[in-house]
C-alpha cells in the first residue's frame, strides 16, 4: 500500500485531474496544531519547500496554529530548509528536568524558536519572515479572556473546563473565553486574503518585534506552558495556543481561490482543540471543495517504531532514550513521505487515479 493517502474535494480533484499536481496551482498552505505529530510530516516539509514550491512566480500563503505554525515559519524563513532541520532537530532532541514546570519548558520553546528563525541570519531573519513576499505566513495565537489570563492553576483550570462545556453547547461559544487572532505577513490585509467570520477574530501585521512572540503565542499549551505576553501591535493582551479555536484549520479554504495544499498527520479534521471531546462536530464540508489533504498511509504509521506517530505523551510513556531514539527514527522515516509525494508529481494526470474523496465525518479516515 501507498506511503501516502490523498483525499481532495470535488474541485481540487478535478483541477488534479486536468493537470496533475503542480505547485503552481496551490495558492495556500495549511499546517494544524499537532506538537511532535509534526515528525511525521518532515520529509514531506522539505520536499515541498525545496523542491515543490521552488521557483514559485506568486506568493503561497501559509496558515497555522501551535507547531503548524513554527512548521510553516521555516518555509519564510531566509534559508527553509535550514530552518526545517534546525526545528527537527530541536524539537526531536528536547531533553528536561524529571519534574519540568512551565517555566522550564517555555524557556526550552524559547530557544528553540530563537535557533530556528535566527538560523544563520540574527536578527534580521525576523524581518525577512514578516516581509517574505513569496511565503507570506499566518499565525493563529488566542488571546485569553476572564480568569483564562491567569497562571494560577486553580483558576485556569476553572476556565478551561467552562471553556470546554461552553464549546459543546455551540463552537461560537468559545467567543466567550478567546478571541482568535491572525498574525500575518506585513504585504497583506489579512482580513481581505483570509476572511473569517465564525468567530471573533483580530488582524494584526508581523514585524520583525512581534514574530518570535506571535510564534510563541500560538504553540503555548495552557498548563504546560507560560502564557505569552506583550506582542507588539496587540495591546496588553494575554496569549494561549492557537490550536485552542483552530486545532486542525476548519476554515473557508473555499473561498481563498485556487487550490490549497494541507499536509496533515491524519485523514481527518477536528475544527477546535476542545472538538476532540465533542465527536459529533464535524469540519464543514464546503470549506474543503478546493483542498488535498495529504496523509501517512496506515501501513506506513504501522512500520514506525511502536506502530503510532509521535505525540505529547511520550514524554511520560518513555525513557528520555527511548523518546530520542523513537522521534529520531521517524524523521528519518518521514523522508518516504517525500520521496512518495515526488513520485505522485511525476504521475502526472494520472495521480488522480490514487485521490480518495474527501469525508467530512471524522471516524471516516481513522
Amino acid at each position: 500500500m501507498a506511503d501516502l493517502r490523498l483525499f481532495a474535494g470535488p474541485e481540487a480533484r478535478r483541477r488534479i485531474a486536468a493537470h496533475g499536481l503542480r505547485g503552481q496551482d496551490f495558492s495556500w498552505l495549511a499546517g494544524a496544531s499537532g506538537g511532535p505529530k509534526w515528525f511525521v510530516l518532515y520529509g514531506l516539509d522539505r520536499y515541498l519547500a525545496g523542491q515543490f514550491f521552488a521557483d514559485r512566480q506568486v506568493p503561497l500563503r501559509m496558515v497555522g496554529s501551535s507547531a503548524g505554525a513554527w512548521r510553516l515559519a521555516c518555509y519564510a524563513c531566509p534559508s527553509p530548509l535550514k530552518a526545517l532541520q534546525t526545528l527537527a532537530e530541536r524539537y526531536s532532541g528536547q531533553t528536561y528536568s524529571s519534574k519540568p514546570d512551565r517555566h522550564e519548558i517555555s524557556r526550552e520553546a524559547r530557544a528553540m524558536l530563537a535557533a530556528v528563525i535566527e538560523s544563520g541570519q540574527g536578527d534580521e531573519a525576523a524581518t525577512f519572515i514578516a516581509h517574505n513576499d513569496a511565503y507570506r505566513l499566518y499565525v493563529i495565537a488566542d488571546r485569553a479572556r476572564h480568569i483564562l489570563k491567569k497562571e494560577n492553576k486553580a483558576l485556569l483550570n476553572t476556565g478551561l473546563a467552562a471553556a470546554a462545556l461552553s464549546n459543546m453547547i455551540s463552537r461560537r461559544a468559545i467567543n466567550w473565553h478567546f478571541q482568535r487572532h491572525v498574525f500575518h505577513n506585513a504585504f497583506d490585509d489579512g482580513a481581505r486574503e483570509l476572511p473569517l467570520f465564525d468567530l471573533s477574530t483580530r488582524y494584526i501585521p508581523l514585524h520583525q518585534k512581534n514574530v518570535h512572540k506571535a510564534l510563541m503565542a500560538s504553540g503555548s499549551i495552557p498548563q504546560i506552558m507560560e502564557a505569552v505576553t506583550d506582542v507588539s501591535g496587540a495591546g496588553r493582551s494575554v496569549f494561549r495556543d492557537g490550536g485552542i479555536t483552530d486545532y486542525h484549520l476548519d476554515l473557508p479554504y473555499n473561498q481563498l481561490g485556487g487550490l490549497v495544499l494541507y499536509p496533515h498527520f491524519y485523514a481527518s479534521v477536528t475544527p477546535g482543540w476542545f472538538d476532540k471531546f465533542v465527536p459529533w462536530r464535524h469540519a464543514r464540508r464546503e470549506h474543503f471543495d478546493n483542498v488535498l489533504l495529504v496523509t501517512p498511509g496506515k501501513e506506513f504509521v504501522q512500520r514506525l517504531p511502536y506502530g503510532k506517530i509521535p505525540d505529547r505523551n511520550d514524554f511520560g510513556r518513555m525513557s528520555e532514550s527511548q523518546r530520542l531514539a523513537y522521534w529520531r527514527a521517524v524523521l528519518v522515516e518521514s523522508e518516504r513521505l517525500g520521496n512518495y509525494f515526488s513520485e505522485l508529481v511525476d504521475m502526472g494526470t494520472d495521480v488522480a487515479s490514487v485521490i480518495e474523496p474527501f469525508a467530512i465525518m471524522r471516524e471516516k479516515h481513522v
